[in-house]
């Protein structure tokens, strides 16, 4: 079976059953994307799938269309993602578990809407936890990477 994650065209000899999670973790060592829940509900396995924000643990490899971007495949350390710059500017990671998946989600909410509102990051990001609180933050980092996205 053929994948498309980060750009690359991997392939993969798994059950078509199989969460992308586990083949992103396991068969292809992408560690990025967390296990949290497994029941889509905290949002550690977040995902782009052709530019939106998936749960990695409820699509199925044979049910994947489209190209898979991971956190490892958002920016590159000498070229990071607003989102992940702004992540560092205003120190949002904590324990830094669930971050993966609030950048992932964060950079597709921004892709839609280069100019959220205050509840719609808060609308848009409500699926993602964070045992360690730092909302406030992740909502400041939206809103920095939004300028930042609207003036480039």
């Amino acid at each position: 079976m053929q994948l498309t994650v980060n750009g690359k065209t991997r392939e993969v000899d798994v059950e078509p059953e199989m969460p992308l999670l586990w083949v992103l973790r396991d068969e292809l060592g992408i560690t990025g994307v967390k296990y949290g829940c497994g029941i889509a509900q905290c949002g550690a396995c977040t995902v782009h799938v052709d530019g939106v924000a998936m749960r990695s643990c409820q699509i199925s490899v044979g049910d994947l269309e489209g190209e898979v971007t991971t956190i490892e495949g958002l920016g590159t350390p000498e070229n990071l993602h607003a989102v992940q710059d702004a992540w560092v500017k205003h120190q949002v990671a904590q324990c830094g578990y669930c971050q993966s998946g609030q950048m992932m989600q964060a950079a597709s909410l921004l892709a839609e809407n280069n100019n959220p509102s205050d509840e719609e990051i808060n609308d848009a990001m409500s699926g993602n936890l964070c045992r360690c609180g730092t909302y406030p933050r992740i909502r400041e980092a939206v809103k920095t990477a939004s300028k930042t996205i609207r003036e480039a």
